[in-house]
Order: C-alpha cells, then structure tokens, then sequence
C-alpha cells in the first residue's frame, strides 16, 4: 500500500511541479522511448539469469506492493502453533507428532490454524524439522547449524529477486543514455524544427532516469525489505524448536520464539499467553 502511495506521490510532484512551471505533458509523452529503455532493462536482467528467477519477477513486484505479509496477528498463530506441537511432543512424546507432520493438509492439529496453513514452506520447514527431532537428531547444536543454512538458501533465493530488480533500475539509466542519443541523432535530422518539437525529442533521455529512481529502485528495495521480514518468521520457528531440543517448558519455547519478530511485529508476553490459554485441549 505505501510503496502505491509513494509512486503516485513521485510522480505527482515531478510532473505537478513541471507543469507548475509552465511545463507541458505532451513533451513527456514518449512511448517509443519507454519501450527502447524499459524492454531493454528487462532483456539484460533475462540475458544474466535463469528461468527460475525470471519467473519470480513478477511475483516479485507484486510483493512489493503488498509489502511485509506477516504482521503481529501472524505471529501470534505462529507461537500457537509451535506450543500446541511442543505441548503434545512433551505431553504424548515426539512420536505423536509423526501423524501431523507426515501429511500436514489432515492434521487436526495444522487446520486448527489457517493462516499458518497458507504459508506452504512454512508449514514444510516446521514439519521437516519436528520429523527429524522424533526420528533422529537430539543435537541443538547441529539442528541450528542446519536450519541456519536452509534459511540461508531461502534468504538467498528470494534476495535473487530483489538484486535483479535492483540491475533493471541501476541499467536504466545508462539505457536512457542510449535512448538520449537515439533521440539526438532524430534531433539532429530534424534541427530546423520549432524549438517545442525538438524539445520533445530531448524529453525522452528523462524517462529512463526518472522510471530508475523514482519507481524501479525504490520498489527493489522495499522487497528486500520484504524478504528479510520473512527471514524473521523462520528464524522465530528456528528459535522455538532449538528450545524444545534444549529441554525447555512449551510455555517457555514460545517465549524465546517470541524474541525473534521485529518489535512493531512482536507480540507482548501478555498476547501470546492469552491466545495459547484458549488453544483447545490436547486429545
């Protein structure tokens, strides 16, 4: 939603103060100029790199408009979630879990929690990581090591995204150059021409640099501002889990996992007390 209201407010200042100045849109009419600049950006982010980042562009963008996904509401069901697991592994044993983790979609436990259900690598990262702690693994240490490098691998998949985004700006500027001297050499053709005609032709060297640093950059920043968001939610069922293996209490396991969210996402003690006091009992 901000990453909308900032656009609209970039574009409406630059062009609302040009036109202030007794500027005419006309001449920034240039849609021969956008497509030389803009197709050529995208073409040199799909010469660098392979199909599976191209295609995530898109929803790239898109997620970036959106913004952060997880907000406190999510967090909240995240802790639930982890008690009720630990709450049942301490309760039943970690072997009661093989059930829930072995197929997640008709896990009476999963669909208590819809949101969280949504998020499908979320639910397969948790999962993954309960069956190893009922089947084999009873050591923090290399549990940590090795949830660090999956969350690493996601982090950097995702950051993929973001840095091409991040190229298409940073070309578009020199692309611009290149539009700029197509531009000049039409003007040069055309030099006994009216001042407003040329001055037109000019105007197509601003678009590159204009689309660069007011929309595309600052839109590959934010989602990498996006993806670290989502960093935190993996990292707060990673602090959770390595509690449980520790031998720590349920209550006390989410409580650790409650330090990981950044604070404008973090619930209080108070939040997460009250929504695990009403989790339906464990059958």
């Amino acid at each position: 939603m901000f990453v909308i209201i900032g656009i609209v407010t970039v574009f409406d200042y630059v062009l609302g103060g040009y036109v202030a100045m007794g500027g005419k849109l006309v001449v920034l009419w240039q849609p021969f100029e956008v497509v030389i600049i803009v197709v050529a950006a995208i073409g040199t982010v799909i010469i660098g790199n392979p199909k599976s980042v191209i295609g995530k562009l898109g929803k790239g963008f898109g997620a970036a408009a959106k913004g952060p996904k997880y907000k406190k509401d999510d967090y909240i069901e995240l802790l639930s979630v982890q008690y009720q697991r630990f709450k049942m592994a301490r309760s039943k044993g970690t072997l009661a879990l093989e059930a829930h983790v072995e197929n997640p979609d008709e896990s009476d436990l999963f669909n208590q929690f819809p949101g969280f259900h949504e998020h499908h690598h979320a639910v397969t990262f948790i999962c993954d990581y309960l069956r190893m702690m009922s089947l084999v693994s009873e050591s923090p240490y290399e549990m940590a090591d090795l949830m660090d490098e999956e969350i690493e691998t996601h982090h950097h998949e995702n950051y993929r995204v973001a840095a091409q985004i991040q190229t298409m700006a940073d070309a578009l500027p020199a692309l611009a150059i290149v539009a700029a001297v197509l531009g000049l050499i039409k003007t040069m053709g055309s030099i006994s021409e009216p001042p407003e005609v040329l001055g037109k032709l000019i105007g197509g060297a601003l678009v590159g640099v204009f689309v660069a640093y007011g929309m595309v950059g600052p839109i590959a920043k934010v989602l990498g501002t996006v993806h670290e968001a989502e960093t935190k939610y993996y990292q707060c069922m990673k602090a959770g889990m390595l509690a449980y293996l520790n031998g720590y209490a349920p209550a006390v396991c989410v409580e650790f996992a409650r330090k990981a969210p950044e604070s404008d996402v973090r619930p209080t003690f108070y939040e997460v007390e009250e929504a695990v006091s009403e989790l339906p009992a464990i059958g």
